[in-house]
C-alpha cells in the first residue's frame, strides 16, 4: 500500500494511538484527532521525531454531528487530504439501559455510530473522484451479539458491523476498500472509562492494543472486509454463536459484561 495520510479519530491512547504509531513508521503523515490536546501534541512530536512524517493535530470532541461536520471543514481549510480514514473513537458505559444517565448513551450513539457515519460521508466524494482510498472502522465482536448491560454499546457496534460491510460492497467497483476490525477485550481505557475494568470478560484476559492495531492495519492494507484479532474468538462468533439458542447467547453474554464478585 502507498503509504499517504490518514486520519485517525480517538487517536490519543489505545488502539487509536498505536494504528497511528504504525502508519507513521510506514512513512505515512497522519492527522490525529481526540479531545485531549496535550496527549495529540506529545503523539505527534514522537511521531514526527521518531519517522520524520508530519502529524498534525485538531482537538474536537465527536459527541454530535456538528462537532463532526466542525472537524472536516477545518480539516479542509488545513489544505489537507484524506487518502486513509481510520474511526477509531468509542466508548461504552456498564449498566443495565433504564440505569444508565440517558444522556450518556445518546453520547454512545454519537460518538459510535453517527460521528462515524458522518465522517465517512464527508470524505468519501473525494476518495470517489480520486478512485483511492481506504476506510478502517473499528467495530467490536460485541456487535456481534446483543449485549445485556452494554445494551446501547453493542448495538451501535453491530451499526459498525453492517455499515461497513455494505459500504465495502457499494465501493469495491470505485478503487476503495472498506475494513471492519472487530476485536474482542482489549487493553485500553476504554474499559477504565465505562466502569468495566471489574467485568468477568476483562478479568478473564484482554488483548494488547498494539497486537490489535497491527492486526487491524494489515487487514485494511490487504483490503480485508473484516477481521477479528483472536483465533478463538474468530471460531466462536463464525461456528458457534449462530447455532447456539437465542437465550442461551443472551445469557453467555450477561455472564461477560456482569462484574466478579
Amino acid at each position: 500500500m502507498k503509504t499517504n495520510t490518514a486520519l485517525i479519530t480517538g487517536a490519543s491512547a489505545g488502539i487509536g494511538k498505536e494504528l497511528a504509531r504504525l502508519h507513521a513508521k510506514a512513512g505515512g503523515d497522519v492527522i490525529l484527532v481526540a479531545r485531549r490536546q496535550t496527549a495529540l501534541d506529545e503523539l505527534k512530536s514522537e511521531l514526527e521525531q521518531a519517522h520524520g512524517i508530519t502529524a498534525h493535530v485538531f482537538s474536537a470532541d465527536l459527541g454530535s454531528v456538528e462537532g463532526t461536520k466542525r472537524l472536516h471543514a477545518d480539516i479542509k481549510a488545513a489544505g489537507l487530504t484524506v487518502d486513509i480514514l481510520i474511526n477509531n473513537a468509542g466508548f461504552s458505559q456498564h449498566g443495565a439501559f433504564a440505569d444508565i444517565d440517558l444522556d450518556t448513551a445518546l453520547g454512545i450513539v454519537e460518538v459510535n455510530l453517527k460521528s462515524l457515519m458522518t465522517l465517512t460521508h464527508l470524505v468519501l466524494p473525494e476518495m470517489i473522484a480520486r478512485g483511492s482510498g481506504r476506510i478502517l472502522n473499528v467495530g467490536s465482536t460485541a456487535g456481534m451479539i446483543p449485549g445485556p448491560l452494554q445494551a446501547t454499546y453493542h448495538a451501535s457496534k453491530a451499526f459498525v458491523n453492517s455499515f461497513s460491510l455494505a459500504l465495502a460492497n457499494e465501493l469495491e467497483e470505485k478503487g476503495i476498500t472498506v475494513t471492519n476490525l472487530a476485536p474482542g477485550a482489549v487493553a485500553t481505557e476504554f474499559f477504565e472509562r465505562g466502569d468495566m475494568t471489574d467485568m468477568n470478560g476483562v478479568q478473564q484476559g484482554v488483548a494488547t492494543a498494539p497486537d490489535v492495531a497491527r492486526i487491524g492495519y494489515d487487514a485494511m492494507t490487504r483490503g480485508d472486509l473484516l477481521v477479528i484479532n483472536d483465533r478463538k474468538l474468530r471460531f466462536t462468533m463464525n461456528w458457534l454463536v449462530p447455532f447456539l439458542p437465542r437465550r442461551r447467547v443472551l445469557n453467555l453474554a450477561r455472564a461477560f459484561g456482569e462484574k466478579a464478585a
